[in-house]
């Protein structure tokens, strides 16, 4: 049995993931030195283990990934750190798995808040209020707004780099199962 890239890729990606998935969870925060650290660590893996063309491929990956959260970055949707950590997931999946990451990583997130939602752990106003202020002509915005949860508020948060680490996890494992099916 050949033993490929994605194996090692997996056992050193493995811990990482699941140190920021806790982390992200416990604090609501994905600290830099995770975040930015990892991107480099995954550059330069892919540089030693490819050269140049893997570390194109893997800088694509992580622009695409980056570039699907800068606009709800820019509104204060999302956090720096999902933002980054986004970024960091692309450079490992590369370009055209990139895809099926964020696919993934969109699924877990929104069972994630979902689940959140059920058991109470998170609360909507501030998505309410949204469609209400998008959708109904005659809800008085500026009464609503008196009534939202701080938007720094654990209860308004979603740790979304739980669902960005499932979404990378998967996505190598459905990388390596691919390698092996051929």
């Amino acid at each position: 049995m050949h033993i490929t890239p994605t194996v090692y890729m997996i056992a050193a990606a493995t811990p990482w993931v699941i140190v920021l998935g806790i982390y992200d969870w416990k604090t609501r925060t994905l600290p830099n030195r995770l975040t930015l650290g990892g991107s480099a660590v995954i550059l330069a893996w892919q540089f030693g283990w490819g050269g140049v063309p893997y570390l194109l491929n893997s800088l694509l990956g992580g622009i695409v990934a980056g570039a699907l959260l800068l606009i709800p970055f820019l509104v204060r949707a999302a956090g720096a750190g999902d933002l980054k950590y986004l970024f960091a997931g692309g450079l490992l999946a590369g370009y055209p798995a990139v895809f099926p990451m964020l696919l993934l990583t969109s699924v877990f997130g929104l069972v994630l808040g979902i689940i959140m939602q059920i058991t109470g752990r998170v609360d909507a106003a501030r998505l309410k209020h949204f469609f209400r202020c998008a959708c109904d002509w005659r809800y008085d915005r500026a009464e609503g707004r008196k009534n939202l949860p701080d938007r720094e508020s654990e209860k308004v948060r979603i740790p979304f780099g739980v669902a960005i680490s499932a979404g990378i996890w998967t996505t190598l494992l459905l990388r390596l199962a691919g390698e092996y099916a051929r």
